[in-house]
């Protein structure tokens, strides 16, 4: 499901963006891997219902491609796997939207991507075999030849359905997850009208030298209060001196 709006991963939106059934119908690589569903189902199935008779001189039924059963087998074989391989990759388109991770879309595309164009070559060696038996085929008596070119056209239209679903694939696996947009954090602009300052810057420090203060002494008159007085033997009691403690 190719999405052309909005964020994407590989070519589908993002998981958890819901899915539409009608847009994803309307996609033109669901058209064109419809339509690779429908030729294919065309190539295998006029080989197998008409692609082989009985000649006029054998009771084995051989390939109506001059009786080449290798081209019919080839030419089924290719048929019936890209009839699988479109149901295969049509569920996947569903459910790529779903995925979560990116590393699993990556791997889902490049699935899409080299099965395309491997059976965009095998298509178109297809259509060369069928295309050259035919031309080699002389005896048409009795060989439904409306099936033998509807096989042979509609191999050539799958080389066609097929490779635009290669350029599909290529373009969704380019794109991967660039258009995926990742939040990141931007400083705010500055406000010239906020009564603050938008940053602060401190003013610069100059250090200055400590000069210690030199202090000289000088003679003073005033007696110091907190001096000691001299020391005596007798220390005189204070208080009233003319007391004397009563005689028992």
């Amino acid at each position: 499901m190719e999405e052309t709006g909005g964020a994407t991963a590989y070519g589908a939106s993002l998981a958890g963006g819901g899915f539409d059934i009608y847009k994803f119908i309307r996609q033109p690589q669901t058209i064109v891997r419809v339509l690779s569903w429908i030729f294919a189902l065309v190539v295998f199935a006029c080989i197998t219902t008409e692609g082989y008779i009985n000649a006029a001189h054998s009771a084995d039924a051989k390939c109506i491609f001059n009786q080449n059963d290798s081209a019919c087998q080839y030419a089924v074989g290719i048929g019936v796997i890209a009839f699988l391989a479109c149901v295969g990759f049509l569920v996947l388109d569903v459910y790529l939207p779903f995925m979560s991770n990116a590393q699993e879309r990556k791997y889902a595309v490049m699935a899409d991507l080299g099965f395309s164009g491997a059976w965009t070559f095998l298509w178109f060696v297809c259509f060369c075999l069928l295309a050259s038996q035919w031309g080699r085929t002389h005896d048409v008596r009795g060989i439904p030849q409306d099936a033998a070119r509807a096989t042979v056209a509609f191999s050539f239209f799958s080389i066609a359905t097929w490779g635009i679903l290669a350029y599909y694939a290529l373009g969704r696996f380019r794109r991967g997850v660039n258009e995926v947009t990742i939040p990141t954090y931007t400083e705010p602009p500055p406000d010239h009208h906020s009564p603050y300052p938008p940053t602060y810057a401190p003013t610069s420090y100059n250090p200055t030298t400590y000069n210690p203060t030199t202090y000289t002494a000088y003679p003073s008159s005033v007696p110091d209060m907190h001096q000691q007085p001299p020391f005596t033997v007798n220390p005189q009691p204070q208080g009233d001196v003319g007391y004397q403690p009563p005689s028992y």
